[in-house]
């Protein structure tokens, strides 16, 4: 912006727009003004303290993503969890067992911080297709929408909340959920017609929800996401997952709401088919150098897309200077597009935070 001088202020040199955090990230999804490009991060990665505090007030959103507007029942399975300690690891587990009429499924789990680690998957060989496949089918969805408009009501204006789907879409729920890569492959290539069964399940019973997350008071509802183009590659997305993503995408926009897809790996591959499909948000896109696309070519890409990016986490570990650098020089290969939030969906290190994420929200408030 320019003042009568012919020099160029900083947000900082002119009356703020009175946004909130909150107003911010909604302006942006809607295609409205903004004062500035919002910042973001998921609830369990910003810490109580005294810069969480800072960074509220100063702008920064919370994306919270704990009420989805719906509670999961499965009348006729009965699942167990139960925490141990492995006599000898030392360590901490989490064993969950779902008694279907079919069988039992058992996974066992390593919390670990913010996230956990996989010590066992619920398939564990061809004997186990029956069980899941008793168990999506037995899922239901009961709508739970007060629960969000309450929560909207008291976490205020610099907290915002987002729906979203049970988990992936089908073939990424054999991948990641219940197989594990290696085994997901030996199923594809000996039992797939077995396999086929159970992602059709998975299917009709992800469709079930369809309708309760359209009709909730969600502007914005996830599906799934985290697809690694080495792993699915071009065909197997094309056919199915991306028509996953456009069936919910369809209903979602019957109602006026938008579709939001994790995709936070390499993107390059399956760039054309995003531009072409009915996903509204593509969230968690991690610049380069950490994958294969930098913004400025995503932008290209996807030019009437909103773009939520993940910050590069592999810039966390630089100076103060080159976060101020690459804020700036994300800002400048966006273009001024209205189309951008910047946010922070992966870990950062525990003595970085703090000072990194002050500098990216201030460099955001001065040059956006």
């Amino acid at each position: 912006m320019k003042g009568e001088d012919g020099t160029i202020k900083t947000l900082r040199e002119r009356p703020w727009m009175s946004m909130t955090p909150r107003g911010r990230v909604e302006a942006v999804l809607a295609g409205r003004e903004t004062d500035h490009v919002p910042f973001t991060v998921y609830e369990y990665k910003l810490p109580q303290c005294a810069v969480e505090r800072q960074l509220r007030n100063d702008g920064l959103c919370i994306m919270n993503r704990r009420y989805v507007g719906y509670s999961t029942v499965t009348p006729n399975c009965k699942t167990d969890s139960y925490t141990y300690v492995d006599e000898k690891t030392g360590k901490t587990l989490t064993k969950t067992v779902t008694r279907t009429p079919a069988g039992d499924l058992t996974t066992v789990m390593e919390p670990a911080g913010f996230t956990s680690w996989r010590h066992e998957l619920p398939f564990k060989g061809p004997e186990d297709y029956d069980k899941l496949i008793f168990q999506a089918n037995d899922t239901q969805f009961v709508p739970a929408y007060d629960e969000v408009i309450k929560a909207r009501e008291w976490l205020g204006e610099d907290v915002y909340l987002r729906g979203g789907m049970p988990g992936y879409s089908p073939l990424q729920g054999l991948i990641y959920t219940y197989m594990g890569v290696e085994t997901f492959t030996i199923e594809w290539m000996e039992r797939r017609d077995e396999l086929m069964r159970l992602y059709e399940a998975l299917h009709e019973r992800n469709r079930r929800c369809y309708k309760v997350v359209a009709e909730s008071p969600h502007q914005v509802v996830q599906y799934g996401g985290n697809v690694s183009p080495e792993i699915v590659g071009l065909e197997r997305f094309q056919k199915y997952v991306l028509p996953h993503y456009n069936e919910l995408a369809d209903e979602l926009h019957k109602h006026g709401k938008q579709l939001l897809v994790h995709l936070d790996a390499n993107c390059k591959l399956f760039g054309v088919d995003i531009a072409g499909s009915g996903i509204d948000v593509v969230e968690a896109f991690t610049p380069a150098p950490d994958t294969d696309l930098t913004l400025g070519e995503a932008r290209a890409l996807w030019p009437d897309k909103i773009i939520w990016i993940n910050y590069p986490s592999s810039v966390h570990l630089s100076s103060q200077e080159v976060i101020r650098e690459t804020t700036v020089d994300l800002l400048r290969q966006d273009g001024g597009s209205g189309k951008l939030l910047i946010g922070i969906t992966e870990d950062v290190p525990e003595d970085r935070w703090q000072e990194n994420f002050l500098t990216i929200n201030r460099a955001i408030r001065d040059f956006s």
